[in-house]
């Protein structure tokens, strides 16, 4: 008899097959999941690996010192980074022009007026030295009902106030308690930055619609009377406003605009034949056409001094800083690009306001040696004494794992969905040496994280998550939320007020506001396109890679794993793409109750149990769970 743990270390976590293996019996003892410490494949996961070990062996009611045998996967680590194409920053000096959307503004129409602060009108010596059209700022120490008084004598004594810009989002407020009812933009936090006595646009949509002037630069131009070279200037403005329900634009007659163009930059594709050289501002459809050109790739080297290049040599040195390998040796084996939009912030202004730019997302593979998983298993046999061994590579296993799903036959075709590679393996049923094919692809959850926070401007990777795993839903009044289905859900208590009018997402530990997003429709085509992107491009051509024919068509089934398998879409994303091929696939039930867990460790588990048959041969082995 022998005691086997079987350990598959992935990007996000480490999950764990304990068995006891006896001739051709496996009876599973326990399994368990806890997060990966560090870079899949470095010396940092042993942390994570001897905390696994130890809440496994509790749950077994054994020693960990007991276990005779463990076996880890071949670890690919999988670093994925973002390269932008042709971005252009545009520095506003001086305020020239500001572009604003609160969440909540008041009122609706377009105003426009000089700039003055409220506490000019709250002067009487002063109201009749007023003679033009106004907007006034109102900062945050002016409370919303006095600011609202305020205006109202104001304009009682022939004061033209036209519009209002507020510090605080006291918008709703304060339009509320006006006798002349005025567009009002809030949340402007850096008030005190407006410029005074300078002409000012402000305009609100009505309830359901978006504003018309000011995200037209033609617009802006007829409002403050711009020259053709001024209004090619005021483009970025514009673009940071379409489709949002308010802004406010000012002009200062002294500000300039000067633009910067980072490179995007080209990469040289090394291929076992050929090499290719192609542009990032091609475009990800004409990058993965370049790749599968050349594929099997030896390495990608980007052009010094632009943004690939960067990033490409950061990850170089990064897996060169965790694993020790020598830098030259450090090779990337695949890559995958996809075309996406992220905000870019038009610098120089006062509230923060952002236009989308063009971008390629990028995910690379590092080729790496058996040396640092080597330096893992014989860390790890210092740390606990337990014979420590490299089982196989992770597409193997997980397809050894898989044939423990009730209803699995051969030929067999599975997709391992991790967080940072997608991998493919295919068991052909025959008597041939090497009967299984595997292949691994970049990209997969951890990319589809990036690509939400990057489009979405969270600047949060936690929450980028969330925004993954769960339905988003807008919070319509303290007692009632709609959900992305248009069903309303009602609630006995009242939710946070921080969270009126707010895009949130329903998390198991309750609502979490998603900031600067507008609409639920946002967030869900962000998050389900995110999702095509990296699982539709990196499923075919995993598979297609793996099938002897080269052709999707030619499966029946394929069977999803991973952690990715998991979730609420991506599956879904999946079956529906390869129907189209008339291919039937599904979440796997790995030993007929973990779903999709735990195949690779469970699959190094089998491994072993065949390497001690004569025959090695899986459909020799019986299995149970305790």
């Amino acid at each position: 008899m022998v005691l086997v743990a079987g350990i598959d270390i992935g990007n996000e976590s480490t999950e764990i097959a304990l068995a006891k293996i006896e001739k051709n019996n496996v009876e599973f003892l326990a399994s368990h999941l806890v997060p990966t410490t560090g870079i899949k494949g470095t010396t940092q996961n042993i942390k994570g690996i001897v905390k696994g070990i130890n809440e496994i062996s509790q749950k077994a009611k054994i020693e960990p010192g007991s276990i005779d045998v463990i076996r880890l996967n071949e670890a690919a680590p999988v670093i994925g980074d973002v390269a932008m194409e042709t971005i252009t920053e545009t520095i506003v000096t001086e305020s020239t022009m500001i572009g604003h959307d609160p969440s909540t503004p008041g009122g609706e129409g377009m105003a426009v007026g000089q700039t003055i602060f409220i506490d000019k009108l709250d002067l009487e010596s002063n109201l009749e030295e007023l003679e033009d059209n106004y907007i006034v700022l109102i900062p945050e120490n002016y409370d919303f009902e006095d600011a609202a008084a305020i205006i109202n004598k104001a304009i009682e004594s022939g004061v033209a106030v036209e519009g209002a810009v507020v510090q605080k989002d006291d918008g709703v407020l304060i339009w509320n308690r006006l006798n002349k009812k005025i567009p009002i933009v809030d949340e402007v936090r850096e008030i005190h930055k407006v410029p005074v006595d300078m002409l000012a646009a402000v305009e609100v949509g009505s309830q359901g619609s978006n504003i018309k002037q000011l995200c037209n630069p033609y617009g802006i131009a007829t409002i403050f009377s711009l020259t053709p070279e001024e209004t090619k200037q005021v483009v970025p403005v514009a673009k940071a406003l379409i489709g949002n329900r308010s802004a406010v634009v000012i002009r200062t007659p002294k500000g300039g605009v000067e633009t910067r163009v980072i490179p995007a930059g080209s990469m040289e594709l090394k291929g076992e034949n050929f090499d290719r050289e192609i542009q990032l501002d091609a475009g990800a459809k004409k990058i993965m056409t370049e790749v599968n050109r050349v594929k099997p790739l030896k390495d990608v080297v980007g052009e010094s001094g632009t943004n690939v290049g960067g990033m490409l040599d950061q990850i170089r040195s990064t897996m060169h800083d965790l694993s020790g390998v020598p830098l030259e040796e450090v090779k990337i084996k695949d890559i995958l690009a996809v075309d996406t939009a992220v905000p870019q912030k038009v610098k120089g202004a006062v509230a923060d306001q952002f236009y989308m730019e063009n971008a390629v997302a990028l995910a690379a593979m590092v080729r790496t040696s058996k040396l640092p998983m080597k330096d893992i298993a014989d860390e790890l046999y210092k740390e606990i004494g337990v014979k420590v061994e490299l089982g196989g590579v992770e597409a193997e296993m997980a397809i050894l794992g898989s044939l423990t799903t009730p209803g699995v036959s051969l030929p067999l075709a599975i997709l391992d969905l991790g967080a940072g590679s997608t991998d493919a393996a295919y068991y052909l049923e025959s008597k041939k040496e090497k009967p299984i094919i595997a292949e691994h692809v970049a990209g997969a959850g951890r990319m589809v994280t990036m690509l939400i926070d990057r489009e979405l401007g969270l600047k949060n990777t936690d929450l980028a998550e969330k925004v993954k795993k769960y339905p988003a839903a807008k919070v319509e009044t303290l007692f009632t939320i709609r959900l992305e289905d248009g069903t309303v859900k009602f609630f006995d208590d009242p939710l946070p007020g921080t969270l009126f009018s707010r895009v949130v997402v329903n998390t198991p530990e309750g609502f979490e506001e998603v900031p600067g997003a507008k609409s639920i429709e946002e967030v869900r085509n962000v998050r389900r396109e995110a999702k095509k992107k990296v699982f539709e491009e990196n499923t075919i051509r995993a598979l297609e890679d793996v099938i002897p024919t080269g052709s999707v068509r030619d499966l029946n089934s394929v069977v999803l794993v991973g952690g990715s398998s998991l979730d609420f879409e991506i599956p879904q994303i999946i079956t529906a793409l390869l129907s189209e091929y008339g291919v039937v696939s599904g979440a796997a039930n790995i030993r007929g109750y973990l779903g999709p867990r735990n195949a690779v460790a469970t699959g190094l588990v089998m491994s072993f149990a065949m390497e001690q048959l004569e025959e090695n041969d899986w459909r020799s082995l019986k299995w149970n769970n305790i």
